[in-house]
């Protein structure tokens, strides 16, 4: 599903919960208030182009299952919150906050290159950012189909240049 370029997703629809309506929601925002916090948010439906607006009236965070679970307005039984499986929840791509230094927006990684630190071979290209105990960068290698998960830390990641574009790494031994 490509999101336009106006709108940034923040999490995706995996599941209903409950029989009142209320879905679970994978985020892919580390931002807790746009599930939280009431208000408006936009809905990507499988093979949709443009999304639609939809009020978000309530949300929580699911302790040890990494979701939140959100009440939209509108959807009030489980056959109408699975019918929303596949989803993806979205906000505007203006409504971006502000960062500390060293974190990043998941949609400016997207689509970076990654090279070795040490002789500036190209590795590949940044296809996901996966939430794991430590974030992970998923690269698409290149000239190869298989993707290498590389753990998105300092240690492993030192350079992140968003205005030159490129990732640089310098993975342990047997990472790549």
């Amino acid at each position: 599903m490509t999101v336009p370029p106006e709108f940034m997703e923040i999490g995706k629809i995996v599941a209903a919960q409950g029989i009142r309506g209320e879905v679970r929601i994978y985020p892919s925002s580390d931002f807790p208030e746009r599930f939280e916090e009431p208000g408006t948010r936009w809905l990507l439906r499988p093979n949709q182009t443009q999304p639609e607006p939809i009020e978000l009236l309530k949300g929580y965070y699911q302790e040890g299952k990494g979701l939140y679970i959100v009440q939209l307005a509108g959807v009030g039984d489980r056959n109408a919150a699975e019918a929303l499986r596949g989803c993806l929840l979205l906000v505007e791509s203006s409504d971006r906050p502000e960062l500390e230094e060293g974190e990043f927006h998941v949609g400016d990684l997207i689509g970076l290159p990654v090279y070795l630190q040490a002789t500036q071979d190209l590795v590949g290209t940044v296809s996901n950012v996966l939430f794991a105990g430590n974030d992970l960068l998923e690269v698409q290698a290149e000239g190869r189909k298989e993707t290498i998960l590389i753990p998105f830390v300092e240690a492993i990641v030192p350079v992140v240049d968003l205005e030159a574009k490129r990732i640089e790494i310098t993975p342990p031994p047997g990472l790549i």
